[in-house]
């Protein structure tokens, strides 16, 4: 005969299997909104400003090698699956980025703390990315 506690144990544990837990939860969106003196702006984790880039083409960045490294990708996990307005684009090198509207998302180097707006503008066609 089993026992109260091990009836309550195999309770949880099918509940757990049948309503899932956190660890299968949905992921949560990759960016939020931030304010900045530009008004909304679609941020990362950290409250840096996200931006995107005129010359990537719908689902295919663009920002390669040295750009990439002054304007960081918005990396997404190999789990990582679309939600809402994001979509996860393969990057040249095989790695998986962010993308909001199809457009891929970056962060900018010279931005120094949340709010940092600096890349906006830069040669004409870096932009923050706007919710």
């Amino acid at each position: 005969m089993m026992s109260a506690f091990r009836v309550t144990v195999a309770a949880v544990g099918l509940g757990a299997v049948l309503f899932g837990t956190p660890a299968f939860a949905q992921d949560k969106e990759p960016a939020m909104t931030g304010k900045t003196a530009m008004g909304p702006v679609l941020t990362d984790a950290k409250g840096m400003t996200l931006y995107i880039f005129d010359k990537d083409t719908a689902g295919k960045s663009a920002c390669n090698g040295p750009c990439a490294t002054n304007w960081p990708p918005l990396m997404a996990t190999a789990s990582a699956k679309p939600m809402g307005k994001y979509s996860v684009v393969t990057r040249d090198d095989g790695a998986r980025q962010w993308a909001y509207d199809g457009k891929p998302l970056y962060t900018w180097a010279k931005d120094m703390k949340p709010g940092d707006t600096t890349g906006d503008g830069v040669n004409n066609v870096w932009h923050v990315a706007k919710p």
